[in-house]
């Protein structure tokens, strides 16, 4: 996306699937991407549609990078050999209310250079908060 003050700045698309048949309102977001244990997004989403019962879309989140923390990855990446870096997408998903929020956590790697793309990506089973 267009960067403001020359910060990247990039579109993170979430599906959500509603598999209940009533109405699923979420409020909010609020989510953190981490590279090689650097927390190089971390932001927020709000004013959602409501999700019809059993549909799904994608929602996307606006994210702004944490320009200290990529420079910090910047530094270990070049003191460091490794071609598969580690990341980790985590997310709570506010319902609103007294309802629970839902926590969401995928971890991974990937190469910058593109080739041979690791396929070890772990989905972890969201798991309600009360």
């Amino acid at each position: 996306m267009p960067s403001e003050g020359g910060i990247p700045t990039f579109e993170i698309g979430l599906h959500v699937l509603n598999p209940n048949a009533s109405p699923f309102r979420l409020e909010g977001v609020v989510y953190t991407v981490s590279i090689q244990g650097h927390d190089v997004v971390k932001g927020v989403g709000k004013d959602f549609p409501t999700l019809e019962g059993y549909s799904e879309q994608t929602i996307k989140l606006t994210a702004t990078a944490n320009l200290f923390a990529g420079v910090r990855l910047v530094m270990d990446l070049m003191n460091s050999n490794k071609e598969d870096l580690q990341y980790k997408f985590e997310a709570k998903l506010d319902t609103g209310g007294f309802g629970r929020s839902i926590r969401v956590k995928e971890t991974g790697s990937f190469r910058m250079d593109g080739k041979n793309r690791a396929n070890d990506i772990i989905n972890d089973t969201p798991q309600p908060e009360t």
